[in-house]
């Protein structure tokens, strides 16, 4: 007898040989403060939202994720959601064979964020399409991981430290949310030096302490405006003593304001 493949077209799943196929997709609508516990999927994901925002943590960082942002999750990567404000959710999964057959220049091994190109809103509003037949619809998978093949890291990514002194001193500097602490005072804090401090996190998240601190302050500051503060609350909460300082800051790490960076839809 024939040995049956372990993929198939979208939405084949054979009842005696539990086929997998090589691209689907879910939709899921999450409420406000909604937790999904720790996990992993045997297939990669990507994971966009039309509306609202989540944040999505794994073991090497965290990245908070507005509407004009996506995060791809390679298989086997164990990976939480906090839903921080309701979420119209589109969730797209490749079997490991897509990856093999399809596989782009750039690997795809890694979690990272990125910005939702006009192509890839296009591909994933026509995944999604009711009249999208299967062919169709694996032809979009294959355009989708070539999308994503040339993209940068979205600025919401908060690498965190490996070692335990920099994990330290980065929980430290996240609880510090009136930056009441000086950099010699979370060094203290941590029991280490402010020389150890600025070599570990180089290192250890591909930025200068000072630099993550203020992505740290960004990322806490997207996270009220998600959230429906307005953008002279969440400066403050982030810790900017205005909105000028704030809007500048924002633009060093995003490339664009506050009001643009939240103002784009997907849908």
């Amino acid at each position: 007898m024939t040995r049956q493949p372990d993929y198939a077209a979208p939405g084949a799943f054979h009842p005696l040989f539990r086929i997998q196929p090589l691209f689907h997709i879910r939709q899921r609508a999450r409420r406000p403060g909604e937790r999904i516990d720790p996990h992993h999927h045997d297939e990669a994901q990507l994971i966009l939202a039309l509306s609202g925002t989540t944040q999505i943590h794994t073991d090497t960082g965290r990245w908070l994720v507005p509407p004009q942002l996506a995060v791809w999750i390679p298989a086997g990567i164990t990976h939480r959601l906090d839903v921080l404000s309701g979420a119209e959710m589109r969730l797209l999964h490749w079997h490991p064979d897509a990856l093999r057959r399809w596989a782009p220049a750039l690997p795809l091994d890694r979690e990272f964020a990125l910005r939702v190109s006009p192509l890839l809103r296009e591909l994933t509003r026509a995944a999604f399409a009711p009249d999208t037949d299967a062919d169709k619809q694996l032809l979009i998978g294959q355009l989708i991981l070539h999308e994503l093949s040339a993209v940068v890291d979205a600025p919401t990514y908060l690498p965190l430290p490996t070692s335990p002194v920099g994990q330290r001193v980065a929980q430290l500097a996240l609880t510090d949310t009136g930056l009441a602490l000086t950099t010699p005072d979370l060094a203290a804090g941590a029991a280490t030096s402010v020389r150890t401090l600025s070599r570990l996190f180089p290192a250890e998240t591909g930025l200068t302490f000072r630099a993550w601190r203020q992505r740290a302050r960004i990322v806490r500051a997207i996270d009220h405006l998600a959230r429906g503060k307005t953008i002279a609350q969440a400066a403050g909460l982030a810790g900017f003593s205005s909105t000028a300082a704030f809007s500048y800051a924002f633009r060093q790490v995003t490339g664009g304001t506050p009001s643009g960076f939240m103002g784009d839809e997907l849908c």
